[in-house]
């Protein structure tokens, strides 16, 4: 019965076809939501007082969950703000509300921050926010879910289906099928040259992509899928992600052989 999987470096969850959601592993800043912190916890069980859920994800050592009425909920590890739940960076053993934010239709979260698209295809973002990640033109951590600006800071981000949070960068696709990316860029995760700063405050195309259904963040580098079936991928090459080239920063999007 199970209908959705989110993974992270310790611990895992399950979405059930009930609403309710399962979790394994790590469970040291109370990750699982069970109501208390081991160290592990092997065997699969429930998280406690959330039902009718309809996603989740999960960031290190702690998770997000949205439910069918819009709302977004997090528990875990909350020292950088990553649970949005307010004035407050206190580990969460039990889910609690991300405040302020409804009309949610998606969620992703990052190591330290996390991000919500709204069914009117604005962008929001709270937590960790040292490199410009949360694209709202500060480096200030935020504890509340603040609204993702547009180009040059002008009004903010919109027609937006889709967002990827990374290591402290992220992504969005427009419903024209072009990406968007802010915050670090010092391995070119937003496939364009750095200004020797490594940061974009404020989003900006990646270029020369048309024609993305998916877009994925990671920790240095960037995926699209296209309409056309074909992956096409952005950022250092550690391990040989893109075309075999480890330790090759490739700034423009590149077509990955074989897919």
């Amino acid at each position: 019965n199970i209908k959705a999987v989110a993974t992270a470096g310790n611990h895992s969850l399950a979405l059930q076809s009930d609403g309710r959601i399962v979790g394994w592993g790590r469970n040291n800043f109370g990750q699982l939501g069970r109501g208390h912190v081991t160290f592990r916890e092997p065997l699969s069980a429930p998280v406690q007082n959330l039902t009718e859920v309809v996603a989740i994800a999960a960031g290190p050592d702690y998770s997000v969950a949205l439910k069918s009425d819009g709302t977004a909920w997090g528990w875990g590890r909350n020292d950088a703000g990553q649970l949005g739940n307010g004035a407050t960076t206190t580990t969460q053993i039990t889910p609690v509300q991300v405040s302020g934010l409804t009309g949610v239709i998606t969620i992703s979260v990052g190591p330290y921050h996390s991000l919500a698209l709204k069914s009117d295809g604005t962008v929001w973002g709270w937590g960790y926010n040292s490199l410009r990640q949360l694209g709202d033109g500060t480096n200030t951590q935020r504890l509340t879910p603040i609204q993702v600006k547009g180009v040059n800071g002008n009004s903010f981000l919109n027609e937006i289906v889709a967002v990827a949070a990374g290591e402290q960068y992220s992504l969005a696709l427009k419903s024209d099928g072009t990406v968007w990316g802010w915050g670090r860029n010092d391995f070119k995760q937003l496939g364009v040259e750095d200004d020797g700063r490594g940061i974009k405050e404020f989003p900006i195309q990646i270029p020369g992509l048309t024609g993305i259904k998916a877009i994925s963040a990671g920790s240095n580098n960037s995926i699209a899928l296209k309409s056309d079936g074909t992956v096409w991928g952005w950022g250092i090459d550690i391990i040989s992600q893109i075309n075999g080239m480890p330790g090759i920063p490739v700034t423009l999007p590149l077509k990955i052989f074989g897919l």
